[in-house]
């Protein structure tokens, strides 16, 4: 199966709540970006945890190339 990490040419903001859990997508397969729904079982990769530090709002990144995941870094610029 494809194992390419598809990604998106934005990033998605969205308001996180302070002490909850995130699961972001790393695969790019997902139907539910920037989260994960699952469809990486058919891969190797697996979504990373990302507990919130304080309630506000976030560019979570959907070009899954940021070097600071999950949150967006830029890159989706360069690309």
């Amino acid at each position: 199966m494809d194992e390419a990490i598809r990604g998106g040419s934005e990033p998605i903001v969205v308001e996180v709540t302070a002490g909850e859990t995130y699961w972001w997508c790393r695969c790019g397969r997902s139907k539910e970006q920037p989260f994960c729904d699952g469809s990486h079982e058919v891969t190797s990769l697996e979504p990373l945890e990302w507990v919130a530090p304080k309630t506000r709002k976030v560019m979570f990144c959907t070009c899954k190339q940021t070097k600071t995941p999950p949150l967006c870094d830029g890159t989706h610029n360069t690309l």
